[in-house]
């Protein structure tokens, strides 16, 4: 989770789709330059361990855009394939 946050603050599309499960990962992702990610908040994790082959994360991330701030708040899923982790989806709430 904290990788792909990474990514999408620093841009880095490559490893957001290499991230994310082929069965949902969309063809191609653009990323906004005017929306800057601040600061990463872990609300919640389910299973996702060392012996997990999935796992829960809930999380908040907190952007700025000019003069506007907000955040958004998902709980996406996860599962490991080949010892990685792959985001399969995710509810924003």
């Amino acid at each position: 989770m904290r990788s792909r946050y990474t990514a999408f603050a620093t841009g880095d599309v490559a490893h957001l789709l290499r991230s994310w499960h082929p069965r949902t990962r969309p063809r191609t992702l653009e990323i906004d330059p005017g929306l800057l990610w601040r600061r990463l908040l872990i609300v919640d994790r389910v299973a996702g361990g060392p012996f997990d082959d999935e796992g829960v994360v809930e999380f908040e991330a907190f952007w700025r855009q000019g003069d506007d701030r907000g955040s958004m708040q998902e709980r996406s899923r996860f599962v490991r394939e080949d010892r990685r982790w792959l985001y399969v989806d995710g509810e924003v709430r």
